[in-house]
């Protein structure tokens, strides 16, 4: 399989990285300058080093946008806390394939509660490890990052990475969303498109003091176009 521009390619805004005094205003602004999705990182402590949020903040974009919300759940356990996740606003809820002991059943669960489901591959997390589960799920995230922390560089084996999993999800689920998060940017948003990524998390580079949130993300439109 050669490398392809999926037709739909979204781009998701991490509020990670947003001013979290006025977080309705940052997220409005992100809807206004053309986002199609809402990325909200939920770290425990414990799968990860850092500790951000939970349903509450979730509850809170749900109530400020209008735009899908990607929640994206770096925690043990998370079978644990689907339903809240679930009831406070979440469209797709993603889980890491090493947070939890029984993949299967937690997707299941995520189904169940009406969201779509995505599982993550870390950086090390190999890409084989995809493929039992691939067949039930609507996306795989990619990490192109040590997930914990926003504003780290992009690991440059991850574009190789994601045309090894867009290969294997041509394969076993098709219809499947590839997305990306960690360390993209203008300079290489063109690279994980060309690559097979169709959704692409971004952080600090839209949410910086280099320009508006609508001036980064129609910088990030046009970057991703060019060939």
């Amino acid at each position: 399989m050669g490398s392809r521009m999926h037709p739909l390619t979204q781009i998701a805004p991490s509020i990670l990285t947003a001013d979290f005094g006025r977080l309705a205003a940052e997220v409005a602004a992100a809807e206004a300058g053309g986002a199609d999705l809402i990325h909200l990182d939920v770290m425990d402590g414990r799968f990860v080093p850092n500790i951000t949020f939970g349903p509450g903040v979730v509850a809170a974009v749900r109530a400020a946008t209008k735009l899908p919300l990607d929640v994206h759940l770096m925690i043990e356990e998370p079978e644990r806390h689907i339903d809240a996740f679930a009831q406070a606003g979440a469209t797709g809820i993603t889980i890491h394939l090493e947070s939890t002991r029984h993949l299967h059943r937690a997707v299941q669960k995520i189904v169940e509660a009406g969201c779509q489901a995505g599982v993550a591959l870390n950086p090390a997390s190999p890409i084989e490890s995809l493929r039992e589960i691939s067949p039930f799920v609507d996306l795989v995230l990619v990490m192109s990052v040590n997930p914990g922390y926003g504003g780290q560089q992009f690991i440059e084996t991850s574009t190789s990475k994601l045309r090894r999993v867009r290969k294997l999800l041509d394969e076993f689920n098709p219809t499947c969303d590839l997305e990306v998060d960690g360390g993209v940017g203008a300079h290489n948003i063109g690279d994980v498109v060309r690559n097979g990524a169709n959704i692409i998390v971004v952080g600090s580079a839209v949410y910086n003091d280099e320009g508006s949130v609508a001036e980064n993300l129609a910088q990030l439109r046009q970057a991703m176009t060019v060939r």
